[in-house]
């Protein structure tokens, strides 16, 4: 028998992606501090927060399936996080502008009752076009570059600013669905696709 899947996470795009593959999961945020660590690379970091979200949640859920994830965004070495303002978005936005950049998520899918844990990292390269500075202004006017890393959606009309993405394509939006989708299969955690 499958019990419950939790996701660990408070992403509206990664609920989106596993109800598209038609899921059953309840939501419950796994709140853990982002910080990096010290000599930590960043496949590192993305999976032991994706692992640390997990484990938070499943100390309150310890007979259901967890599963938690975390994506980063990383231009020349440097990690963009999620802009607050107009002007952090629009400075993320001239450093992605014309250039190429990765984009990490790790995800841990376990079963604190269960013992079973596994924890992967998936990685996707996206090549933005040139942005005009009128581009850069509109696009940070909108909605869209708030909550998300790197401050742009791949899914939303920032797809028109994304020359090609290599890898990947949910990876970028929040989740590799084929990826986690095989975990969670491989582990009994869920039957479907």
């Amino acid at each position: 028998m499958i019990n419950k899947l939790i996701l660990a996470s408070a992403s509206p795009r990664r609920k989106e992606l596993l109800e598209l593959v038609g899921l059953e999961f309840e939501v419950v945020p796994g709140d853990v501090d982002e910080a990096f660590h010290e000599a930590e690379t960043p496949r590192d970091h993305v999976m032991r927060l994706s692992r640390e979200k997990a484990l938070a949640v499943s100390a309150m859920h310890p007979d259901a399936w967890v599963l938690g994830a975390d994506t980063i965004v990383l231009v020349n070495g440097e990690i963009l996080g999620k802009p607050q303002t107009g002007d952090e978005a629009r400075e993320m936005l001239r450093k992605l502008s014309g250039r190429m950049h990765r984009v990490l998520s790790g995800f841990t899918v376990l079963k604190k009752n269960g013992g079973a844990v596994f924890t992967d990292a998936v990685e996707s390269t996206v090549v933005f076009k040139n942005l005009s500075a009128d581009e850069i202004e509109w696009y940070a006017g909108t909605d869209e570059p708030y909550d998300k890393a790197g401050g742009y959606a791949a899914q939303g009309i920032g797809a028109s600013l994304i020359r090609e993405i290599r890898g990947s394509y949910t990876n970028v939006v929040g989740l590799p669905l084929c990826e986690v989708v095989d975990a969670l299969r491989q582990m009994g955690a869920a039957r479907c696709c």
